[in-house]
């Protein structure tokens, strides 16, 4: 895929991870639209900022209505309430769900008819090794994210046909105001966007961007045992 010649939309672009996708795309040539709850918070010269809030259908058909020229979406908006499924508040599980699995879906619905007119082009939805393995109390986002991960597995097979190519990106901690607070090796969001927009670029279906990912992607083969040995 030439990037120079793709118009792409970017949730939660007014920051971290989602602000440095924009700012690869926009430096390899891309159209890029911006989207954020508060457009007035986005900073990217070059960019179009877009109100977008992917937990609200009317907000999300609106965004489509205006990118209509959309080749590329990159699903990187997220939230992290910090959430354990057993003894986490109700909405703060509602969170993760409407967010990474929900609005996800709502996205790629919204956006696949949009993509497909153009010609096709690809759909990127940014996951986590958290949707492969759970490390903690907080299981309400690992739960949310491994339903992204399935939906971005279904609906793969089901774009495919429609030259639309759906890829996931697998990232451990990255550096952004998400992750401020931990203690733990973390990415440059700028590295890990340069690898997001590289696989894209490849027509890779699956990008497993630092160590932790490959290393937890090798144990998945072993199940249980080897993804959590304190239960072996």
């Amino acid at each position: 895929m030439d990037i120079s010649k793709q118009v792409a939309i970017v949730s939660g672009a007014n920051r971290g991870l989602g602000k440095q996708l924009a700012l690869e795309l926009l430096a390899r040539g891309a159209k890029v639209y911006a989207g954020a709850r508060n457009p007035e918070s986005v900073d990217l010269p070059g960019a179009i900022p877009l109100r977008l809030d992917i937990t609200n259908p009317e907000s999300v058909a609106a965004a489509a209505g205006i990118a209509s020229d959309a080749t590329v979406l990159i699903n990187n908006a997220g939230s992290s309430t910090g959430a354990s499924l057993l003894t986490g508040k109700w909405e703060d599980i509602h969170v993760e769900f409407n967010t990474h699995a929900f609005g996800t879906l709502s996205m790629m619905r919204a956006f696949a008819p949009v993509i497909e007119q153009n010609g096709g082009g690809s759909i990127l939805n940014i996951l986590s090794v958290l949707s492969w393995v759970n490390i903690g109390a907080e299981g309400a986002y690992s739960a949310a994210k491994s339903a992204q991960w399935a939906i971005t597995n279904a609906l793969r097979l089901e774009l495919a046909p429609k030259n639309i190519r759906v890829a996931g990106l697998h990232v451990g901690f990255m550096d952004t105001d998400m992750t401020a607070g931990l203690q733990a090796p973390k990415s440059s969001p700028a590295d890990i966007a340069r690898i997001a927009i590289d696989g894209i670029d490849a027509g890779l279906y699956e990008i497993v961007a630092d160590d932790i990912s490959r290393q937890v992607q090798q144990g998945l083969a072993g199940g249980v045992a080897a993804l959590y040995p304190d239960l072996a």
